[in-house]
């Protein structure tokens, strides 16, 4: 190998480096940008889902301020400024937020031991047995039935 290929090689493995050892590409950061907000118009939807107009003009502002040397932490921070913290799909864990992510575990384990208790209850409680009917009220019944059936 001459001295053009070794040239030729080492500019390759310079090009072909960033992406073997997980640099990621602007396409998948935008992606992955889009993926964790809110499109304004379809609400249910993420930007990258949503096939709205304003969903693509939030991904090509992603992609301008990306290109322009902006974190991915940063792009959030923009569209957190501009739109409230509405526009995050999952909330941030921090503060008040943090309830919508501890509650439910709270409420499922509150709710599994309160039913853990009414059972344990049933368990150590048996029916109570029957009243006992003394001989002459039982047989008086006894008569009136087999009158009835005649």
């Amino acid at each position: 190998m001459g001295r053009k290929g070794v040239i030729c090689f080492i500019i390759s493995l310079v090009m072909v480096a960033p992406r073997a050892f997980g640099a990621s590409s602007l396409e998948e950061d935008v992606r992955q940008i889009s993926t964790e907000l809110r499109c304004p118009v379809c609400q249910g939807l993420s930007v990258a889902d949503s096939p709205s107009r304003m969903a693509d003009q939030m991904r090509d502002l992603i992609r301008e301020r990306l290109e322009a040397g902006e974190s991915p932490e940063a792009v959030k921070a923009y569209f957190v400024e501009r739109y409230g913290e509405w526009i995050l799909l999952a909330p941030r864990r921090e503060g008040f937020n943090l309830l919508v992510w501890v509650l439910p575990f709270l409420g499922l384990t509150g709710g599994a031991a309160a039913l853990l208790m009414v059972l344990r209850r049933w368990k150590n409680h048996p029916a109570p047995a029957a009243p006992s009917v003394d001989p002459a009220t039982l047989e008086r019944v006894r008569r009136e039935m087999a009158q009835d059936q005649s």
